[in-house]
């Protein structure tokens, strides 16, 4: 017990949970995004997924990691745009539509880096520039807080500035406005002239752009190369993260930070002569256990309400 507290009150601990975040919170946001439109997000996994790889070989071929960064976001959005028009335009069903984003992108993501790099694992022979690591004057000399805060990757310091950007654009700007109007009610935003499914293209671009800055982190930031099905889940734990934090940009926040600190904590716990599959699924047991405790409260405060 006291080897688990050392390690949930050292600095070094707190860092990881800080960086481990960063795609989740990516994800959440992503979702956040997403249902605000009025679209589903169960395909954030898969756009994470692909953007990881795009974002690579686009940092490889413009020799920036800009240029990685600028093409993970353009393939998020991309289809993302995609997935509107299945299921808008074509009529498809939301989930299925989804779960074939997700199918897609795994097959298509190692078919690429075979194509590319003649191998079906890494992107090893991609050599491609990562993110840089940003120390904040000032406050990287400040005992314990410039430990914790300072050096991280520019991605990570992008995504709490995230959180920010993301309320004020939903509530404080008139396309936040019809954004929400239009996952609220599509039919009441439509009679006052609201173009209900360009609203959603341009919601779930926005929502596949952030999910691109998930996978370039993954593969730029988090480590330094592409791997096969390297996003692991962090897509459906941003859709959980986003469930419990209400569809709040600060609950979601909270949230992400919360699944991070786990995923931290289990890493820590991979020094202790553990199972290493028990430590490597801690992560998603919690998932289903804050889910089950969230549905159930969801479902008693409906009950009351009912009652009432």
């Amino acid at each position: 017990m006291e080897k688990i507290f050392n390690i949930l009150l050292s600095t070094d601990y707190i860092f990881t949970a800080i960086r481990v975040t960063t795609p989740i919170l990516f994800a959440s946001f992503a979702c956040l995004m997403f249902y605000k439109g009025g679209v589903d997000a169960i395909g954030t996994e898969g756009l994470m997924l692909m953007s990881s790889l795009i974002g690579v070989i686009g940092a490889h071929y413009t020799k920036s990691f800009i240029g990685g960064i600028l093409a993970g976001m353009l393939c998020g959005a991309f289809f993302s745009a995609l997935y509107v028009f299945l299921t808008n335009k074509m009529k498809a069903n939301d989930i299925l539509a989804g779960i074939s984003v997700n199918t897609f992108a795994s097959g298509s993501t190692v078919f690429l880096l075979y194509l590319l790099a003649g191998e079906k694992g890494s992107s090893q022979n991609l050599p491609s520039p990562t993110v840089p690591i940003i120390n904040i004057p000032l406050i990287k000399d400040i005992p314990l807080i410039g430990e914790i805060l300072s050096g991280h990757s520019l991605l990570t310091y992008i995504g709490l500035l995230m959180v920010l950007l993301t309320y004020v654009f939903l509530y404080k700007t008139p396309l936040g406005l019809r954004i929400r109007a239009v996952g609220k009610n599509p039919g009441a935003a439509s009679s006052v002239g609201i173009n209900v499914i360009k609203t959603k293209y341009i919601s779930a671009c926005i929502a596949g752009s952030i999910a691109g800055l998930g996978g370039v982190f993954m593969s730029m930031s988090y480590i330094s190369n592409f791997t096969r099905d390297m996003v692991a889940g962090r897509g459906f734990i941003g859709m959980a993260a986003e469930g419990m934090g209400r569809g709040n940009p600060l609950g979601v926040l909270l949230s992400s930070l919360l699944f991070g600190a786990v995923d931290s904590f289990a890493i820590r716990l991979q020094g202790m002569n553990l199972p290493a599959r028990l430590v490597q699924a801690i992560p998603y047991i919690m998932t289903i256990i804050v889910i089950t405790i969230y549905s159930y409260i969801d479902m008693k405060n409906k009950k009351i309400k009912e009652i009432k």
